[in-house]
C-alpha cells in the first residue's frame, strides 16, 4: 500500500501509512523515521522533506487517526435505527468496537500530546461528541441544565472502558459482549445526567487537550478546519 502510493506520487501519504503499520507492528515508539523510509523504498532525506523528525510523522498521523475516528463514530451515528438517543449508544459501542479491534493505534491517539496546538483535525471525536450532546438537548433528550460538561461524563465512561479493554485490566468475551456494556455504559451516563434537574454554577468543568489547543490556537488559524489529509 505505501509503495502504490508513493509510485502514484503520494510520498507523505506513503510515509504515513507505513507509520501506521509500524505502529501496529512495534508500538508508538518502537520505530524510527528511517525504517518507515525503508518501508517506502525511499531515503531518509526524502522522508525529511515531509517530516522533519519521527515526532512529527507520529502526530501527523494522530491526525489523520483522530479525523477518521470523527467520521467512523459519525457513520455510526447515522446508521443507527432510532435517531434518538440510539445514535449516542451508536457513537459508544463505535467508540469502544474501534479501540478494541486497534489497540496499537488506540494508544497513539489516546495518550497525551498526540496533536500539536496548531492542529486542525477535522470532524475532531470530540467534536462529533458535542454536537450529538447539542442534537439531544435541542430534541428533548437531554435537560438543558445537564447540557454544561455532559461530554466529560460520556466520555469518560466509554473512554475508560475502551482503555481498561485495550491494556487487559478487565475481560469481555466476544464483540457483542463488549457493545452490550459500552451501550449500558452510555445509558447509565444518560440517566444519571438527566436526573439532574438543578444547575449547579460551582461544579468544575474540566477541559479536554482538544479543547485547550482550540484556545491556544490563533484565531485567524483557527478559522479553517480541515482533515489532515
Amino acid at each position: 500500500m505505501a509503495k502504490e502510493r508513493y509510485h502514484h506520487g503520494d510520498l507523505r501519504g506513503a510515509l504515513l501509512d507505513a507509520a501506521e503499520t509500524l505502529v501496529r507492528e512495534h508500538g508508538t515508539d518502537g520505530w524510527s523515521l528511517r525504517e518507515a523510509s525503508a518501508r517506502v523504498g525511499v531515503s531518509p532525506s526524502a522522508a525529511y522533506h515531509h517530516f522533519g523528525s519521527r515526532d512529527a510523522l507520529v502526530h501527523a498521523l494522530s491526525e489523520v487517526v483522530l479525523a477518521r475516528l470523527g467520521n467512523h463514530l459519525r457513520e455510526a451515528m447515522d446508521a443507527a435505527p432510532d435517531q434518538g438517543t440510539e445514535r449516542l449508544v451508536a457513537c459508544g459501542r463505535a467508540y469502544v468496537s474501534w479501540a478494541v479491534e486497534d489497540p496499537a493505534v488506540a494508544r497513539l491517539v489516546f495518550r497525551g500530546g498526540a496533536t500539536e496546538p496548531q492542529s486542525a483535525v477535522s470532524p475532531h471525536p470530540h467534536d462529533v461528541l458535542t454536537t450529538e450532546l447539542d442534537r439531544l438537548t435541542e430534541a428533548g433528550d437531554l435537560p438543558p441544565q445537564a447540557r454544561p460538561g455532559a461530554e466529560f461524563v460520556v466520555w469518560a465512561a466509554i473512554h475508560g472502558l475502551a482503555v481498561l479493554l485495550i491494556d487487559g485490566l478487565i475481560h469481555i468475551d466476544g464483540r457483542q459482549g463488549i457493545e452490550r456494556q459500552a451501550e449500558r455504559l452510555v445509558c447509565a451516563a444518560l440517566n444519571g445526567l438527566a436526573q439532574e434537574t438543578v444547575p449547579r454554577p460551582d461544579r468544575p468543568m474540566p477541559r479536554t487537550a482538544h479543547t485547550q489547543r482550540l484556545a491556544q490556537r490563533p484565531a485567524a488559524s483557527s478559522a479553517t478546519r480541515t482533515s489532515s489529509r
